[in-house]
Formats: structure tokens, sequence, C-alpha cells
């Protein structure tokens, strides 16, 4: 169980990854500004992990395609939340 948890961490963050650079066209690194701290292409990742994990943990899975196919499935799926409270957001301030 603990393999498949650290299987599907990669995967994740590595899906956020990928979802980061496709959104920005280049690897964003981490910075700091005079407002905040811009997490770059770690936000991404981190939250692609993290969606995988729970993913796994609620599910449980029986084979490693399924393991594969869940993680990837999240990391997808959290890109597109993280997405989509941008845009409510920015709706919200206007």
């Amino acid at each position: 169980m603990l393999q498949d948890i650290v299987f599907s961490m990669v995967i994740g963050g590595s899906v956020g990854i990928i979802g980061h650079i496709k959104k920005h066209g280049k690897l964003i690194m981490p910075r700091k500004t005079k407002k905040f701290i811009y997490l770059g292409f770690l936000e991404e990742m981190l939250l692609g992990s993290v969606a995988s994990i729970l993913v796994m943990i609620y599910t449980t899975p029986n084979s490693f395609v399924e393991t594969i196919f869940l993680s990837v499935l999240a990391g997808i799926s959290s890109d597109f939340i993280l997405t989509r409270f941008k845009l409510l957001n920015e709706n919200n301030q206007k």
C-alpha cells in the first residue's frame, strides 16, 4: 500500500508539472515578490501529488494499471479545479 501511495504521488506530481508546462509554455521557478510567494511549478506539482494520494487512499486500486490511471486522472482534475478557482476569483473581483 505504501508503494502505491508513493508511486501515485510521483505520477500526480509529474502530471502537475506537465500541466504547468502546457499552460505556461515553460517551467516557471518559485519566487518571492513584495506581496506574496509565487510557487511556480511547485504549486501544480504539490496539488497533483496531494490529489492523487487522496484518490489512492480513498479507492485502494487492485492493479498497477488502475493505480496509474487514477493517479493521472487525479493530477489532471486537480489542475482543472485550480484553473476554475482562479477564474471564479477573477470574475468576483470585477
